[in-house]
């Protein structure tokens, strides 16, 4: 069986987002609280720097 993926919803992202951004800790303790990798964060944060879509 396969794994379902999750979605996230633009405030979700934005919260992640801000937190990796604050840089009180790093990405991958944020990564292992919300159980994303943390690539998947990078490259949101990435976006949200650029001012591109979250969603």
């Amino acid at each position: 069986m396969s794994k379902r993926r999750r979605k996230f919803t633009s405030e979700q992202k934005f919260q992640i987002v801000i937190e990796a951004i604050k840089g009180e800790r790093q990405i991958s303790e944020i990564a292992a609280q919300y159980q994303v990798h943390p690539n998947q964060i990078s490259n949101w944060k990435k976006q949200f720097l650029k001012r591109e879509q979250l969603f």
